[in-house]
């Protein structure tokens, strides 16, 4: 009986789980999927998580649950420390494990621009525990806030700062201030909500650069209509904890900057002996593989896919991953059997954003969309991208709670 092909997937996220469905029950390959962590996020909702909308199982799913009934895909728990390209093999700290085409689909983290001081104190949002980080810190500053006598300290609980005006940033700064205004107000009964002060910086002219300029001024009008404080060409320099200090040379005195500026490939991808783009992307060809290393495939915020000569590298959203995982699957049985891979073209579907219970951006070629509507689309969007029915009947329903009485069941601290 011929071998099978060994496949080595790394990373468990939407691009890797979605090469490794292509690969289930096809004769003929084996797949081994490599993750630290036993289940795929969905990183679009982790703001909600961070807000107390939504709990860590609603917007995560085991790994293996995916695969229960696929005898050919294995799953390993392990950190990646490195890649032996000639000998064709992932290094783990524990196993070395052979491969016959490797797939890096590792995603990205934050990118703090080389500033140490923001990066030890501000937060980030990339993983679920930095997301739970963030919801302690919100509820533990507003019980710091109604204990607090000293007027300036009290003052720099209750200034919450969101750096950055890409969708990450826009819909927490949102969702921090219907957490705040909407929710938790009426449990502070001694509390001055008007010394609450929510910021969003953002170092260009306006927020949400990929949307066109209208709904650009539209959101941040819905953003300052929700008390929250729009800031442009604004450019942050430092941050220890305490102080936020801008290029201009202006101090902000704040116990939380979230930091929502920038992401950067994984520093593992920095191992494999390849080309790189600015932000650390492994440059890809047109079917997928990686310059020089013909058995090695790139895919999702790991990869720089350039689509025409002078056209911007495709964007690090979920939707992208998810084409590249299926389309670098393909290219790989198809290698397999004989075949010539495929271009890898993606269909841009637009981009959309929420900012809040009822409110939203959206841009599809020519249709542009705001309010209700736009909002309707995009939990419609997102819910159908959740994996599993339990997070489909339990988003759904936590969210007919919030747009009806402002429920944030999940407002409670919960320490590491």
């Amino acid at each position: 009986m011929e071998k099978a092909a060994e496949i080595v997937i790394v990373g468990a996220g939407i691009g890797g789980v979605r090469a490794a469905q292509e690969f289930a029950g096809k004769p003929g390959v084996h797949v081994t999927l490599i993750d630290r962590n036993n289940y795929q996020l969905f990183p679009p909702l982790l703001y909600q998580v961070s807000t107390a909308t939504l709990a860590t199982g609603e917007i995560a799913f085991p790994v293996r649950e995916f695969f229960r009934d696929c005898d050919n895909v294995d799953f390993c728990l392990g950190d990646v420390t490195g890649f032996d390209t000639k000998g064709k093999a992932v290094l783990t700290k524990d196993r070395c494990i052979p491969y016959d085409a490797l797939i890096i689909a590792t995603g990205s983290t934050t990118n703090f621009f080389g500033n140490e001081n923001v990066a030890k104190h501000a937060f980030p949002m990339k993983t679920m525990q930095e997301a739970l980080d963030i919801r302690n810190q919100l509820i533990r500053c507003l019980e710091l806030a109604d204990q607090e006598s000293d007027p300036v300290r009290r003052k720099e609980l209750l200034t919450f700062v969101c750096v950055g005006g890409g969708p990450t940033g826009v819909e927490e700064a949102g969702a921090i201030s219907e957490l705040i205004y909407k929710s938790m107000r009426r449990d502070y009964h001694h509390l001055d909500f008007s010394e609450v002060d929510i910021k969003i910086l953002e170092g260009s002219p306006r927020l949400l650069a990929m949307m066109p300029e209208k709904l650009s001024e539209d959101t941040a009008n819905l953003l300052r209509k929700k008390k929250v404080d729009v800031r442009l060409q604004t450019i942050v320099t430092d941050y220890d904890g305490h102080t936020l200090t801008l290029k201009s040379g202006e101090k902000i005195q704040a116990a939380t900057v979230i930091w929502a500026a920038g992401v950067k490939a994984q520093p593992v991808v920095a191992a494999l002996d390849a080309d790189y783009d600015r932000g650390g992307r492994i440059i890809v060809n047109k079917d997928l593989s990686v310059k020089g290393l013909p058995h090695v495939y790139a895919i999702g915020d790991s990869a720089s896919f350039v689509p025409e000569p002078g056209a911007r590298p495709l964007a690090t959203v979920a939707p992208v991953a998810m084409k590249q995982g299926i389309r670098c699957a393909q290219n790989i049985l198809a290698k397999l059997e004989g075949c010539e891979p495929e271009t890898f073209v993606y269909k841009d579907m637009g981009a959309m954003a929420t900012i809040g219970r009822s409110s939203a951006v959206l841009a599809t070629g020519k249709l542009q969309m705001k309010g209700f509507l736009a909002w309707s689309a995009w939990l419609w969007v997102h819910l159908i991208r959740l994996a599993g029915t339990y997070a489909n009947v339990s988003v759904a329903l936590k969210w007919v709670l919030n747009y009806f009485n402002n429920a944030r069941l999940g407002r409670i601290i919960v320490e590491r």
